[in-house]
């Protein structure tokens, strides 16, 4: 999967931007102004905290914000942050250094109230500053709301929120200064309720609004904040289910695009949210879910379908 990131997108984002660029300033004459924004966004390296980046989808969010930000001629600095040491987030760190990056690995439990600070503190004092930040860590334990106990509550929102909220709050200063960007991993379960998810649709419901909040409360500031919700996506955490050829096959039927989704897919959304790209940008929700959140009437039987 880390390999998934290639030469292509290198070579595609390159040509896009000189496409883009030819079309904003032939067509709307504002070359001055828009060379402003994006100068004033590439005076510096792109340097970034990514939360839950020893895999899955942080792992290649890391990935893909240093692809990215070479693309554009800046130089990546990114702290991958995990619960604990790993061979993928070495192998994460070494990926980037060998595109000619700068990463660090660093390492806590976002459950401990004191880790969201000392990560950030880390990360801010080793590149000089920060231009994003990608909350992207947590859990998941499924079970009925009723047979929750309140460790089992107060363990799932210490991490899906309050460690987001830490991580938000410790940002803030370097962004400001910096007029930079937050991206938070929600999930489609946050958008929709699902019966036996426990307590990680409210926590991810209340993520969702958390940063919402804080898309308005820092825009004066000229910080942008959006969520990325992933919808059925095939990662660590979800191993054991697609491992199972038929919960994957009949996951796959229920989705309009017929496919689950990749962690790439969800990264590329990512770096799209904290990139010059989406500096008009702000308190968005996108859910990255082929579809399917938007395919609820079609799975009402007797329905007309442009199957049929």
């Amino acid at each position: 999967m880390l390999d998934g990131v290639s030469h292509f997108w290198r070579c595609s984002i390159l040509a896009r931007s000189d496409c883009l660029w030819s079309v904003f300033v032939n067509h709307f004459g504002r070359q001055s102004k828009i060379r402003l924004a994006v100068d004033s966004y590439q005076e510096h390296s792109m340097k970034a905290l990514v939360s839950g980046g020893s895999s899955g989808i942080g792992a290649s969010a890391a990935l893909r914000l240093a692809e990215a930000a070479l693309a554009r001629g800046e130089q990546p600095m990114i702290a991958v942050c995990g619960h604990k040491s790993s061979p993928v987030q070495e192998e994460v760190v070494a990926s980037i250094q060998s595109l000619g990056g700068t990463a660090i690995a660093l390492v806590g439990d976002l459950g401990d109230p004191d880790v969201p600070r000392r990560l950030m503190g880390t990360a801010v004092a080793e590149f000089g500053g920060l231009d994003a930040l990608v909350a992207n860590a947590g859990i998941a334990s499924p079970g009925a709301i009723c047979d929750l106990s309140i460790d089992d509550w107060d363990d799932m929102f210490s991490v899906n929120l309050r460690g987001a909220w830490l991580l938000a709050k410790a940002s803030y200063p370097h962004l400001r200064d910096s007029r930079g960007s937050a991206c938070f991993t929600s999930s489609m379960s946050g958008q929709l309720p699902h019966a036996g998810s426990g307590a990680y649709s409210p926590s991810k419901a209340a993520l969702t609004m958390l940063a919402q909040t804080l898309a308005l409360e820092w825009a004066s500031d000229g910080i942008r904040v959006n969520v990325v919700s992933p919808g059925m996506t095939h990662t660590p955490m979800t191993e054991k289910m697609y491992a199972d050829p038929q919960i994957k096959k009949e996951r796959e039927d229920i989705i309009p695009l017929s496919r689950i989704g990749d962690p790439v897919d969800i990264a590329n959304v990512i770096e799209f949210l904290v990139s010059p790209l989406a500096g008009y940008v702000t308190g968005q929700d996108i859910c990255v879910d082929g579809g399917f959140s938007k395919s609820i009437l079609s799975h009402i039987p007797g329905r007309p379908s442009s199957n049929s």
